[in-house]
């Protein structure tokens, strides 16, 4: 698998795709009847802000795509969130913003709070299949309680938020683009991921394993099960995002993705 050094074309590409699958997520969860989770999405130039009132991670009140154009919103940005009583952060890409728009954000209580990766690949097909005892299948629509155990269990979240998870994500099964994925190990359900496709663009959203079934190569098999999936479906990019030099990093890299950029986050001071 070649890959070319990524342009800004593709940088932006790879965000877009960030912002397209995150977009299409909180819409779901927005069109359930009455809107239970307060979901909100605005549009401030070429920024998205995401806000819900009943899920307070900073993954679902964050602010995505910010550019040199929009510092002359960042107060409107500020405001929304403190009307709401919610702090809120921003994901910044280098090469697509300037020195004068992170002390704009600096000025008014920001700092630099952490990194997070994005990787990128051209979909392709293996030749290495998974093991004989694993079985990687589309998740149906009556297992989301068996994606969301894995879900909750792999990320530290409590069993009592499964129910949750499942119906959060059991909107997005019938939704154009979502496919998650279940890995069985001796018919066990042992892994579990997700990919939203939009035009050209894969987004490898989530995976995760169950504790006891961790270092036995199913974040690989289910990385390559997706970036398969994505050629089949006629991709030019696959994207997919990780903690620095991490496992996941490590695996992404072992199926052939590279660092497209290290986005940096910007939080509120407290």
């Amino acid at each position: 698998m070649r890959l070319m050094l990524p342009t800004r074309q593709l940088i932006e590409e790879i965000e877009q795709s960030e912002i397209d699958y995150m977009t299409d997520r909180m819409q779901a969860i927005q069109e359930k009847p009455g809107n239970p989770e307060g979901v909100e999405i605005h549009k401030f130039g070429n920024a998205v802000a995401y806000y819900s009132r009943t899920m307070h991670w900073l993954s679902f009140n964050t602010v995505k795509g910010l550019r040199d154009q929009d510092i002359d919103f960042l107060d409107d940005i500020i405001h929304f969130y403190q009307g709401k009583d919610r702090r809120v952060q921003f994901e910044i890409v280098p090469s697509l913003v300037s020195q004068e728009l992170l002390m704009q954000l600096a000025e008014r209580g920001f700092y630099h709070s952490g990194f997070h990766t994005s990787m990128y690949a051209q979909p392709c097909i293996f030749e290495v299949q998974t093991a004989e005892r694993v079985t990687i299948e589309r998740v149906q629509e009556d297992e989301f309680t068996d994606y969301a155990t894995i879900h909750c269990r792999s990320t530290g979240l409590p069993d009592a938020g499964i129910a949750h998870v499942a119906e959060n994500n059991r909107v997005l099964y019938d939704r154009p683009g979502w496919r998650f994925y279940l890995a069985r190990c001796e018919d066990a359900p042992a892994a579990a991921a997700v990919m939203h496709i939009k035009g050209r663009a894969a987004s490898l959203t989530f995976a995760g394993t169950l504790p006891s079934y961790r270092n036995q190569g199913l974040h690989r098999m289910l990385l390559k099960k997706r970036i398969e999936e994505a050629a089949l479906a006629d991709c030019s990019l696959v994207v997919a995002q990780c903690a620095f030099l991490s496992q996941s990093h490590r695996n992404m890299e072992h199926a052939g993705m590279k660092i497209g950029y290290v986005k940096a986050t910007w939080s509120q001071r407290s």
